[in-house]
């Protein structure tokens, strides 16, 4: 009688496990921790091979991913100059919107090299471009997010065309590194 105590127990163990899954209760958190491939028109100008491709800048942390992408040296040299290299690359989980060096052309040459020069005020920009979690595809469709500069921003969009707080756009989206998630932008965002 023991014997088919413990056997039911552990049929119905069994059963309690496989429901949920067979149901699909279990599948939302494990399709949520998979990526999508990344999106948006500058993906196809990122090189296809080497340090700095898709596949080169997931194996490594996001700071030194970026310095092997020749479309984010202006952002590698800023992060320099503010001391955060260590931080970013340290960092786990997190979401780094990353403007290009078109974005930061667009700044007059005046007030970005004043922006360089004042450390403290480089430093509110940069981690305003920061995002203390991961962020997913389907999170940018209408979201507010909080960036380690203390501020939020708020994403939209659907498919491959985002916004981030209704100027800057997301020209190529969800690209991996070896500690973050890089959505790579096309103005410098200003801490509100």
């Amino acid at each position: 009688m023991a014997t088919h105590h413990v056997r039911r127990c552990a049929v119905l163990a069994a059963a309690a496990f496989a429901l949920p899954i067979a149901l699909g209760v279990a599948a939302p958190a494990f399709a949520e921790s998979q990526h999508s491939d990344p999106f948006g028109p500058a993906c196809a100008s990122v090189p296809k091979e080497g340090s700095g491709s898709l596949a080169g800048m997931a194996k490594d942390p996001v700071a030194t991913a970026a310095s092997n992408n020749p479309a984010l040296s202006t952002l590698v040299t800023a992060v320099k100059k503010a001391g955060l290299v260590d931080t970013l690359n340290n960092a786990k989980g997190i979401t780094v919107f990353a403007p290009t060096n078109a974005a930061f052309a667009k700044i007059p040459k005046a007030d970005l090299d004043k922006i360089l020069a004042d450390k403290a005020e480089l430093t509110k920009i940069l981690t305003y471009h920061v995002v203390g979690e991961k962020i997913t595809p389907k999170q940018l469709t209408a979201g507010t997010f909080k960036t380690l500069e203390g501020g939020s921003l708020t994403t939209a969009g659907s498919g491959g065309t985002f916004t981030v707080n209704g100027k800057a756009k997301i020209v190529c989206g969800d690209v991996q590194t070896a500690n973050a998630t890089v959505n790579i932008i096309d103005t410098v965002l200003n801490p509100m």
